[in-house]
């Protein structure tokens, strides 16, 4: 039983009175000792509240050898260390144990939550101003009017699930922070690759106006990799980090703590721009619904110490670089050799750059949303027009990016129908000589092209040539670079009766 506060008070102003310890157990209904214990008591100071170990006396005799089990756990691989339940089994087996589970549960937990007590803390980290953190989240967004559907049944294959033009594409979301000010800005790219990743950021710096002094990037970028402590970065990342004069760190992806900020402004961002899931045309007006989501945010935001966003981010902007006065050109450059369609093959995708090229060494320069094609002396042959993402598509219209049509020679020297692109041929005549085959040769040309030179046809004698159809790609390429359609060209409709009275005659 304890005694109350109150009449501890008692006993020891009693008996500083001069009052006998009887009368002061019959005046307050105590018992002698316990007048004894509180007058005599030295120390009235509070005492630390011990939880008071409890005895185990099923486990006397055994506690020796338990320890030593455990001591020899240590140098034992993680997976075949002994568990509560096989020490209780052996004890039962080995030393004819009788006591309970628990009690050698509550044994074996006591040294192991000892030596837990050892391992590394941490502490909140402080980020000096216009230091810069970057990483990619995992978000949804219907672009070109519907979701994309695609991605394995464990997940999509992207951060950013989209349809942008009737196609479906796996897009990323890029998340940079500044800690200091704790302002947030994201971007949705095509991909993690290190020309993208260097657009996005060129594009969050122009919403900053501004180049941080230090970037914190972890191993899930294509920045770079960082193995037993040594990193490396690729080249693309460390042209444009010497181009904008910025430091770059990196720290360990699995480790949330190291970049908390952009960690926690993924969510954040996500659930207060992406949901419910936003539809848009094309990939730069989901960009630029993000840039005012975050400047929303950022609005609203208050930094680590309570301050409005907007006071801290000028401590940030001070302390950042201004941008140069050239952007840089974030292309990465590979050597493909065309084949003998014509077609260059980089990262996996086709790009036309016209048959004449056939065999060619060419220069592929891919960009977030442009690819180029140059030959020798940097002549441009190529560039695929992008579609709504704003992504140059698998393969190029011919009519893009051939050379103007013109007749050839064949093996024997004789003229030959304009079945192959061919340079240097003047854009006001084609020079198309129709193949032989019929009398809607005249009709497929004269739906071919408006331009096609009026030349008499000759009938060349042994030719197995199908005639030209308007559905087939090669008077596809010639209606497109001569600019008609299938309505409205020229009528040659006199090479039809042309073509009848030659047939006539020769049979």
């Amino acid at each position: 039983m304890t005694v109350p506060l109150d009449t501890v008070n008692d006993i020891r102003s009693m008996d500083a009175a001069g009052r006998s310890r009887s009368e002061i157990a019959r005046m307050l209904h105590v018992s002698r000792n316990t007048v004894a214990k509180y007058a005599d008591m030295e120390d009235m100071s509070p005492a630390a509240p011990m939880p008071q170990r409890r005895g185990r006396p099923a486990l006397e005799g055994d506690e020796e050898w338990v320890a030593g089990v455990l001591e020899a756990d240590l140098g034992a691989p993680g997976k075949q260390r002994h568990t509560a339940r096989r020490i209780y089994d052996r004890l039962v087996a080995e030393r004819g144990y009788g006591g309970s589970y628990s009690t050698v549960q509550g044994f074996v937990r006591e040294p192991r939550l000892a030596r837990a007590a050892g391992g590394e803390g941490y502490l909140e980290l402080e980020w000096a101003p216009g230091t810069c953190q970057v990483d990619f989240g995992n978000s949804r967004a219907a672009v070109g009017g519907r979701a994309h559907r695609g991605g394995s049944a464990r997940g999509p294959r992207g951060n950013l699930r989209a349809a942008v033009g009737g196609r479906t594409l796996d897009l990323r979301l890029l998340v940079a922070t500044l800690p200091h000010s704790n302002g947030r800005q994201c971007v949705a790219l095509m991909s993690q690759r290190s020309g993208c990743l260097c657009a996005g950021l060129l594009e969050i710096f122009r919403r900053w106006g501004r180049t941080p002094a230090a970037m914190v990037l972890d191993n899930a970028t294509e920045a770079g990799r960082m193995v037993r402590g040594e990193v490396t970065e690729s080249r693309l990342f460390s042209q444009f980090r010497a181009h904008y004069r910025f430091e770059s760190r990196y720290c360990n992806p699995y480790s949330g703590n190291g970049k908390g900020s952009v960690e926690n402004a993924v969510g954040l961002l996500r659930r207060n721009l992406l949901v419910s899931v936003p539809a848009f045309g094309t990939l730069p007006e989901l960009n630029a619904f993000l840039a005012e989501g975050c400047a929303r945010v950022n609005a609203a935001a208050r930094c680590r110490d309570g301050r409005p966003h907007g006071e801290a981010c000028r401590e940030d902007l001070a302390a950042m670089r201004a941008l140069p006065g050239v952007e840089f050109d974030a292309a990465r450059w590979a050597t493909a050799r065309a084949d003998k369609r014509g077609y260059v093959e980089a990262d996996g995708r086709e790009y036309v750059a016209g048959p004449a090229w056939h065999g060619r060494s060419l220069l592929v320069g891919m960009r977030a949303s442009t690819v180029e094609v140059l030959a020798d002396r940097g002549r441009r042959v190529a560039v695929p027009p992008p579609g709504p993402s704003g992504r140059a598509p698998r393969s190029g219209t011919p009519s893009r990016s051939c050379p103007p049509l013109s007749p050839g020679r064949g093996p024997s020297g004789s003229r030959r129908s304009g079945t192959t692109c061919r340079r240097g041929s003047s854009r006001g005549s084609t020079g198309w000589t129709p193949p032989a085959g019929g009398a809607r040769s005249g009709r497929s040309a004269g739906r071919a092209s408006p331009r096609v030179s009026r030349r008499p046809a000759r009938r060349r004698s042994g030719s197995s040539r199908a005639a030209a159809s308007p559905t087939t790609p090669r008077s596809t390429c010639w209606r497109d670079a001569s600019g008609g359609g299938g309505a409205g060209g020229a009528d040659l409709s006199v090479y039809d009766e042309f073509l009848k009275g030659a047939v006539a005659d020769g049979s």
